[in-house]
């Protein structure tokens, strides 16, 4: 006979509460459900269990309530039927890397990749007898031309998150489509709001959910969204595997900024696209790339298939100045950081050397690159900041 709780020891009843609470409370907020282990009513609905099901819980690393509700969210949002969280962007990068190729398949990725994949594809051909090859990323539908018989996954970013080149995504992926090979873009500078993958043909969309989604700087996560189940699957398999998980706090995090993110675009977009065309402007500036001027390469694409730019686009300064002189002006601005990971509510900048990133092709211009992350400060103060800085550079 079960012992009646009254008569447990005090250590016990602490570990086994009689929580008795009210039902019947609502809020905006998603509840926080933290969990390592699931909890089964009986054997029988434990061994039923399907991991192919997203909606059945089997173990915390996999899915709590939480994390199941922000993953359906962001695939609603980009337009595709699942999705899985990653503990980073370069995770979710990996998640496609270990779920879909093998020793002996060849990758094509294009040349203005952002640079962790770069090196996660060069660590992999040389560790785990991976072909990796990269491609011009304004190729077009000439990509047809680098396909081999073991091509089996093509790589995209629209634009270079750096360069800024936007390629013709649809020429990329029907080619890919007529070869049976599966494409996987880095859909994060858009953050799924302005650009949709699934739209144009592409099979896995790749989020860093670091950025825009969680808006505050202080979140890691990465998402992959597929349209196709049996896709979605062999990514999930993977991301098990590799024992892949997130925390729910980070998730809620995520889930309180979503509302709020296609407002907070718009406004980066905004400042964004005002700066870039007053830096046309300046004498020392070679170069102004961003993906919604005319004179960024494949700003034809841009217009075709993008509906906003965000906060992030790149300058090329004039050839008279040195390194060292460019990094006197980042270090010399008051408002804009030093940084990487861009998305949040402050300003960024960062140097580039661009000739030493490439490997397909040659970088055309002979200037340093800055790139700048347009936040939420204002655009007055910004372009003040900037000229301030330029003013220094003599």
């Amino acid at each position: 006979m079960t012992q009646p709780p009254s008569k447990r020891h005090l250590q016990t009843r602490i570990v086994h509460p009689e929580d008795q609470l009210t039902p019947g409370f609502e809020s905006f907020s998603v509840p926080v459900t933290r969990a390592s282990t699931v909890v089964f009513p009986d054997l029988a609905t434990m061994r039923a269990l399907d991991w192919r099901n997203d909606a059945q819980w089997r173990y915390g690393l996999h899915a709590t309530p939480t994390s199941l509700l922000l993953a359906q969210r962001l695939a609603a949002l980009e337009g595709g039927q699942h999705a899985l969280l990653q503990p980073s962007g370069l995770a979710s990068i990996s998640n496609v890397y270990f779920g879909l190729v093998k020793a002996g398949d060849d990758v094509l990725i294009p040349d203005n990749v952002y640079s962790p994949n770069r090196d996660h594809g060069d660590w992999l051909a040389q560790d785990f007898g991976l072909s990796v090859r990269y491609y011009d990323p304004m190729i077009g539908a000439d990509i047809a031309g680098l396909i081999q018989p073991n091509t089996r996954l093509i790589w995209l970013e629209a634009p270079g998150s750096v360069t800024m080149e936007v390629p013709d995504v649809e020429a990329i992926t029907a080619v890919a489509r007529a070869h049976n090979i599966i494409t996987a873009i880095d859909n994060t500078w858009s953050a799924g709001l302005a650009f949709r993958p699934f739209e144009h043909g592409v099979d896995i969309s790749v989020q860093a959910l670091t950025k825009y989604q969680s808006g505050g700087s202080d979140v890691l996560m990465g998402a992959t969204i597929t349209a196709d189940h049996a896709l979605h699957l062999k990514l999930k398999m993977a991301r098990m595997h590799m024992g892949l998980g997130v925390s729910s706090d980070d998730c809620s995090l995520v889930l309180r900024s979503l509302p709020s993110m296609k407002l907070r675009f718009e406004q980066h977009d905004r400042s964004a696209l005002a700066i870039a065309k007053w830096l046309k402007t300046r004498p020392e500036i070679a170069a102004v790339l961003h993906p919604a001027l005319p004179d960024c390469p494949g700003h034809a694409f841009f217009k075709r298939d993008f509906t906003g730019a965000g906060g992030l686009f790149s300058v090329v300064f004039e050839g008279r100045y040195s390194a060292a002189q460019i990094d006197r002006f980042c270090e010399s601005l008051a408002l804009f950081a030093l940084g990487w990971s861009w998305g949040g509510a402050d300003s960024l900048a960062m140097p580039y050397d661009i000739a030493g990133m490439r490997t397909a092709g040659q970088w055309p211009h002979r200037g340093t690159l800055v790139r700048f992350y347009i936040g939420l400060e204002d655009e007055a103060d910004l372009r003040a900041d900037i000229e301030q800085s330029l003013a220094a550079l003599g």
